[in-house]
């Protein structure tokens, strides 16, 4: 692993538990409280520093150099379009405003009193227009528990998982940020012994635990993107959850994949960290055998060391209970490869699209990252401290998903991407 850099010092209070230290500094989009537009802000601590203010006393140059703003907007996608050179800027210019030994926004009150404003005082929002939504699978444990469920462990993995990086198409107009309630969706389901198919709402509501990777500079039509150059092309990472209806699922699925069983809802973290402030948290990957064709060979190491977990809090519970507790170095195939994959037929990537890894399971049952696999397709339900059991989500539950990266002396965090099960509608 990547030796991790000494903690740097902000003038602002932030304790070592932190999700939003110095070295993190993710971006967000919120409204402040006062009921002013949406804008751009970054997480500091227990505060997010809106930086349209900071753009408007031209003090974010690079913004600047642009010939626009783009921290004034209720999206990050003007500021994602600028490219990598940008954003670094961006982020060292930052960085030296929140430093302990830097004068410009810690000495002046009324500039501190405009820009900085208390994390639990606005409402985020979601933070990027997604325009397109790609759904992986690149656990090989999950791909191997859910295979040996449908097909027995000698066919758990289809001929082609360790060949290339499987996928879906995604529903981004259904993309919403944490907090947002998720109504129970319905659909068909085929009942085990019936004949035909009955209509109803879904019994076997889940989740997925998920990171999802937004595009900064795409790609034109025609084109594709190499390997090693796949990460230049990503702005950041975000928490995500998948929830799907399992019995809708199993009776659409074949032959064309998923589709009212994952196009309801799919839940995201409202903070976008940059790939910079996870860099020395980058690990080599798994070994890859058989080795992938050419256009899929990823150098350097793009594997991240992020511990996620899971809790879930029932109607009944006051406190949640930790479910699950994986990490991201699970993954087989990394975003690099997702990306000269997604791209190597020509599909023209944008600013704001969502790649996501799909479910992110280990070997223990505690690290699997869903219910159909926790449970076993339902089959061993799971015990919970309040007395009751969960074979899938039932209404009122509330499952929320956090991740970090533990350095020395600080965090890295995700936050959390929540949401609360509501029955679904008449």
């Amino acid at each position: 692993m990547t030796s991790h850099s000494a903690p740097l010092q902000s003038w602002l209070p932030i304790p070592a538990d932190s999700h939003f230290p110095l070295q993190n500094l993710p971006y967000g989009v919120f409204r402040p409280a006062s009921g002013k537009e949406p804008r751009v802000g970054v997480a500091i601590g227990d505060f997010v520093l809106d930086l349209s203010v900071l753009e408007e006393r031209g003090l974010l140059a690079a913004a600047a150099q642009s010939g626009k703003r783009v921290f004034n907007r209720p999206a990050l996608n003007e500021f994602m379009v600028l490219g990598p050179a940008a954003w670094r800027q961006v982020r060292a210019r930052v960085t030296e405003l929140l430093r302990h030994d830097t004068a410009t926004l810690q000495g002046d009150a009324p500039l501190r009193e405009a820009a900085l404003l208390r994390r639990d005082a606005v409402e985020l929002l979601l933070p990027v227009q997604i325009g397109d939504y790609t759904d992986f699978y690149s656990s090989r444990d999950h791909a191997t528990n859910v295979g040996t469920m449908l097909r027995g462990p000698q066919n758990a993995l289809n001929p082609n998982w360790l060949h290339l990086p499987v996928a879906y198409q995604g529903r981004s107009s259904s993309v919403v940020v944490s907090g947002t309630d998720v109504v129970r969706p319905r659909g068909q389901t085929m009942p085990e012994g019936a004949a035909s198919p009955s209509f109803g709402p879904s019994r076997a509501l889940d989740y997925e635990l998920e990171l999802g990777f937004f595009i900064g500079t795409g790609n034109n039509l025609g084109e594709s993107i190499a390997c090693e150059r796949a990460g230049e092309h990503v702005f950041g990472v975000v928490l995500v959850n998948d929830w799907s209806a399992r019995d809708l699922q199993k009776w659409e699925y074949v032959p064309l994949g998923p589709f009212l069983a994952k196009n309801f809802a799919t839940s995201i973290s409202p903070w976008v960290v940059p790939l910079d402030a996870l860099a020395p948290f980058r690990i080599p990957g798994p070994t890859q055998d058989p080795q992938p064709l050419p256009y899929l060979r990823s150098s350097g190491d793009w594997t991240f060391d992020i511990e996620l977990e899971v809790t879930l809090t029932t109607a009944k519970s006051t406190e949640p209970f930790t479910i699950c507790c994986s990490n991201a170095r699970n993954l087989y195939w990394n975003i690099c490869q997702q990306i000269a994959h997604h791209t190597v037929g020509g599909c023209n990537l944008r600013p704001g699209d969502l790649l996501a890894t799909g479910t992110i399971s280990g070997k223990t049952p505690e690290s699997r990252g869903c219910l159909l696999e926790r449970t076993w397709g339902g089959t061993q339900p799971l015990a919970l401290p309040d007395g009751t059991l969960r074979r899938f989500l039932e209404d009122g539950d509330r499952l929320t998903i956090t991740a970090w990266c533990q350095g020395d002396g600080y965090r890295v965090g995700l936050g959390e991407v929540t949401g609360k099960i509501l029955p679904a509608a008449m």
